[in-house]
């Protein structure tokens, strides 16, 4: 009675063996498995070289700003107005400080300017050796946020831009200030 039973078992299994067969040759529906396969993998990747592309172009526009700043500094005079002016060039492109934001969520309040004399230290008074623009504080919020994706909205993939711009003063003498 076993050996019946095995061989009803093995009969079974092989007709099964042979309707799978059947499948394995039959090619329909390969390509859309693969499109399935290999469509989030590309997704991913251009995601992350549009999220990249941002990130560099960011960057770049904020060490423009600061370099833009830095060089309006060493010609000016040492005053708080020409800081405020300045501030206004990096944020709004522009001294009289309106317009847009040249990035949003860049404010005045994230630019830093620092003089220092000949020794490094810095200087409150008096013709400084070089000018430092750095903007500080300033948070990258990339376009995809991986928190959100995965379910776990504390997960942040914020970075901290902080570039900065130094630069010699060009005047021997103080400018007055007006």
């Amino acid at each position: 009675m076993r050996t019946r039973l095995r061989k009803i078992r093995l009969h079974r299994r092989l007709r099964r063996c042979a309707k799978l067969r059947v499948f394995a040759r039959d090619q329909r529906g390969i390509q859309l498995v693969e499109l399935a396969i290999v469509l989030p993998i590309l997704m991913v990747l251009f995601a992350a070289t549009a999220e990249f592309g941002r990130f560099f172009y960011e960057y770049t526009t904020l060490a423009k700003a600061a370099r833009g700043g830095a060089r309006y500094l060493v010609t000016t005079s040492v005053c708080p107005a020409s800081d405020v002016q300045a501030k206004n060039l990096v944020v709004y492109g522009n001294l009289a400080g309106t317009g847009d934001p040249v990035i949003s969520g860049l404010s005045s309040a994230n630019v830093r300017v620092v003089r220092k004399d000949k020794d490094g230290v810095v200087q409150t008074a008096g013709v400084p050796r070089t000018v430092t623009i750095e903007i500080t504080g300033f948070k990258y919020e990339p376009m995809f946020g991986m928190g959100p994706m995965i379910n776990r909205p504390s997960l942040n993939l914020n970075i901290d831009l902080a570039p900065a711009a130094t630069m010699r003063y060009l005047l021997t003498t103080p400018l007055l200030c007006s």
